[in-house]
């Protein structure tokens, strides 16, 4: 697996106050942007074309793309309007050029294993699979429940979990199966594909034990100031 789809386009609201003049990607993480650390996993795990979804603020993340990689390595595509998460990737894979493609957050860095979930993806001839988190004493996230040979079974609200699997927001997607689906111009993906279409038993879940973090509110933006030098 050689693709991916970062949407990077969202107005971060929440951290507004910390960072009010850049995008969430580009916070800067110990003197870097956080969108650099994304980018250096994606390149360590083997991604060769990267697809960037952008919107709000998006001049300053094409500057900061052309300074970081070749012309060759990317694609941006731009929203006039914000189209949710659903509409970002639908209009983002009109880009992609293989089969299968990672999709993941740009405020979000998850170390998961892209070769090993890409290898399961394929096994279960899954049209979509997600990357799932093993959490303990939580209440931001809902979770998901997995049954027989790893399909989602169900997402559950968020409320408080002493322990369950979330989504950690890196997927493996099969684009041609995505487009084929009937949505509106501005959907979720989240809601209207995910919680939607998992019980067509194509949709399948793969934990992974990888370094997580979620930088959309302050205090685990100022967590990665810390855990970015070792992480």
């Amino acid at each position: 697996m050689r693709e991916v789809i970062i949407l990077a386009g969202g107005l971060g609201t929440r951290l507004r106050t910390t960072i009010p003049d850049l995008p969430k990607c580009l916070a800067p993480v110990n003197g870097k942007p956080f969108l650099h650390y994304v980018i250096s996993y994606l390149q360590s795990q083997g991604i060769e074309h990267f697809i960037f979804s952008l919107g709000y603020k998006k001049i300053l993340i094409q500057n900061f793309l052309l300074d970081t990689l070749n012309l060759s390595s990317f694609d941006i595509i731009s929203e006039d309007e914000p189209l949710g998460t659903g509409g970002a990737i639908k209009l983002s894979c009109a880009a992609a050029k293989e089969e299968n493609i990672i999709v993941m957050n740009g405020d979000t860095l998850y170390k998961s294993d892209l070769q090993k979930l890409y290898a399961f993806h394929k096994e279960m001839n899954a049209e979509c699979t997600l990357t799932l988190k093993p959490m303990k004493n939580f209440d931001r996230y809902g979770v998901v429940t997995l049954g027989q040979n790893g399909l989602v079974e169900n997402f559950e609200e968020k409320k408080f979990y002493e322990e369950g699997l979330i989504n950690g927001g890196v997927y493996a997607l099969n684009v041609q199966q995505y487009l084929n689906k009937e949505f509106p111009m501005k959907f979720s993906f989240e809601k209207d594909y995910l919680e939607t279409y998992y019980s067509e038993q194509k949709i399948f879940g793969i934990k992974d034990e990888g370094y997580f973090i979620d930088i959309g509110i302050p205090e685990d933006y100022e967590r990665a100031q810390t855990e970015f030098k070792t992480a």
